[in-house]
């Protein structure tokens, strides 16, 4: 390592590597579940969902890229084979056999609280030794946070829907 940028830092890189490969496979899980959702989902709201679980999608690929970059500047080698991804991830993929919009936008929940973990995970250890790091990390964590709140939004408002129509 003879870049300034690495040599600066106060921390085990190797470690941190392995939790941006780690994260970096689950961003390409989570476009792909964002993804495949979208082209299925079934149910009420369909339209609107639809574009968001893709507006999602696509966010999560710029989050894989960022990632990448990141692995790359650190002097690490981004995850290689797409069959590692289920390995290293803690996220897990749910393959949305039942494209109704509650269990869509519930599988996609559940991935975004796991991903909101990560990156606080990858925040808190770089606070204050990697600032470049850190800085992506809690940006893509806000991205985390705000897909959850949008996904529950859809959640409160189906639930608002089949109220209405039982009353």
């Amino acid at each position: 390592m003879d870049k300034k940028g690495v040599d600066i830092l106060t921390l085990d890189v190797n470690k941190l590597i392995d939790m941006l490969n780690a994260a970096l496979s689950e961003e390409w899980l989570a476009y792909y579940q964002y993804w495949i959702g979208a082209q299925l989902v079934e149910g009420p709201m369909r339209a609107e969902i639809e574009a968001e679980l893709m507006e999602h999608a696509t966010e999560e690929l710029q989050h894989a890229d960022r990632v990448a970059k990141r692995i790359i500047e650190l002097d690490g080698t981004p995850v290689l084979n797409p069959s590692e991804w289920t390995k290293l991830s803690r996220c897990k993929y749910e393959a949305p056999s039942d494209p109704y919009v509650e269990t869509v936008l519930d599988q996609n929940i559940r991935g975004e609280r796991c991903a909101i973990q990560r990156y606080q995970e990858i925040a808190a250890y770089t606070d204050g030794k990697d600032y470049v790091t850190h800085t992506m990390a809690t940006e893509i964590l806000a991205d985390e946070v705000e897909h959850e709140k949008d996904l529950n939004d859809f959640v409160v408002d189906i639930n608002r829907l089949k109220k209405a129509l039982k009353g």
